[in-house]
Formats: structure tokens, C-alpha cells, sequence
């Protein structure tokens, strides 16, 4: 017997998954390199106190560079068009509060989090070759360092609370402000994972779903 399965999301926050174009992923890594190679735009520009992570560096992206790159311009696309999808609502207002590189090596991580605004995302820009080998290889239980993993909720029947997210160069993944993520540290390589991230906010009356 033929049965038609139609999965229904109901319940829990909405993540937008997305491809950044190929131009413009050679054009945010061009910017980092150039950032890492200018020691004196590195410290004027590093977050790294700001943000929970333990990495080798994160600094924020400059406005001047978002707004010229189309990255801005592609960020307000794309929350239009996952609001419009998700709420049959169209916002007005798209202000980008920060936007920033997260540089992680080996053994280095990212603590459960969540961020400012009303919208953010985190997409890939570098991914290692290898995130390294398990100590103890526990199949789908198993959680890979480098990858991205959005928490909500706990782990009941027919309900996962972790979302695991294997980094892809180009992937880039929207989330509500309050979704609670991490990356727990790999090993055995010494490539970077690069990452970026953004938050921004988007009309309150949208946003503001009790009305008060």
C-alpha cells in the first residue's frame, strides 16, 4: 500500500537555509585575508571580547565594506523573503546591528549562546579538510566537533532538541535571535574554520508577537 507522508513543522523556531553566491564568498574571504594581513585594522576591529567564544580571532565586518559588497544588500533579501514565507508578513525595516568573522582552529569552541536583535545567522566561509577522528565513534549520537548545533527545547518522543549542522563552504543558515547554538572544538588539523555571522533587527511590530 502506497502511503503519502507530508511532514509538517508546527512547533519550534524556523531556520532558513541558504547558498551564498560563489562571487561573493570570494569577495568576504578576500576581505578577511586582507583584515588578517593589516595589524592594525585586525585590533581595530576585533570583537573578541565581546562575543563567548574561545577562538583565535573574530572582528566585525566593517559597514562601508558591508553595504559596497552586496553582503548587506543580500542578508535583507533574504530575512525579507523568510518572513514573507513564514508570518505572510512583509517588514520594512532591516538594520544590521553586526556583522563578523569567527577564525577557529583546533580545540578551540564556541559555548551555547544565543544573540542580540531580532534575527541572525551563521554561515561558512572555510571548512577543514578534516574535522579529525571520534575518540569513540557513537553513530548519530555522535557530536562532531565543527559542527554547527541549534538547541532548543528538550528531547521527547518525536521531538529532537539538537539540529546538527555539518559546515558546508556557502551555507548560511537564518534563526530567530533566541536559538540557542554551539561548536564544540575539533582536532587533528590545523586548517581554519571560518565562519560569519550576523544580527539585525526588523520591524517590532513584527517581531513582537504578543502586541505589547
Amino acid at each position: 500500500m502506497d502511503i503519502k507522508l507530508e511532514q509538517i513543522r508546527a512547533f519550534g523556531p524556523s531556520i532558513l537555509k541558504v547558498q551564498i553566491p560563489e562571487k561573493l564568498v570570494n569577495d568576504l574571504n578576500l576581505y578577511v585575508d586582507q583584515v588578517i594581513n593589516n595589524e592594525k585594522k585586525s585590533k581595530d576591529l576585533n570583537h573578541g571580547k565581546r562575543l563567548v567564544a574561545d577562538v583565535k580571532q573574530e572582528f566585525v565586518i566593517e559597514k562601508d565594506f558591508t553595504l559596497k559588497s552586496g553582503w548587506g544588500n543580500f542578508l535583507g533579501n533574504c530575512v525579507k523573503a523568510w518572513v514573507k514565507k513564514e508570518m505572510q508578513k512583509d517588514i520594512t525595516k532591516f538594520e544590521i546591528i553586526q556583522t563578523w568573522i569567527v577564525r577557529q582552529f583546533q580545540n578551540e569552541f564556541n559555548p551555547i549562546h544565543w544573540h542580540g536583535g531580532h534575527v541572525s545567522g551563521a554561515g561558512f566561509l572555510k571548512v577543514p579538510s578534516s574535522f579529525g577522528d571520534f575518540s569513540q565513534d557513537k553513530g548519530n549520537n555522535t557530536f562532531q566537533g565543527g559542527n554547527l548545533n541549534f538547541i532548543d527545547g528538550s528531547h521527547r518522543f518525536m521531538s529532537n532538541s539538537v539540529f546538527k549542522i555539518k559546515p558546508k563552504v556557502g551555507d548560511f543558515y537564518f534563526f530567530p535571535n533566541y536559538l540557542m547554538h554551539t561548536v564544540y572544538p575539533f582536532k587533528d588539523t590545523n586548517e581554519e574554520r571560518r565562519s560569519i555571522s550576523f544580527n539585525a533587527y526588523i520591524d517590532q511590530d513584527i517581531f513582537n508577537v504578543y502586541g505589547r
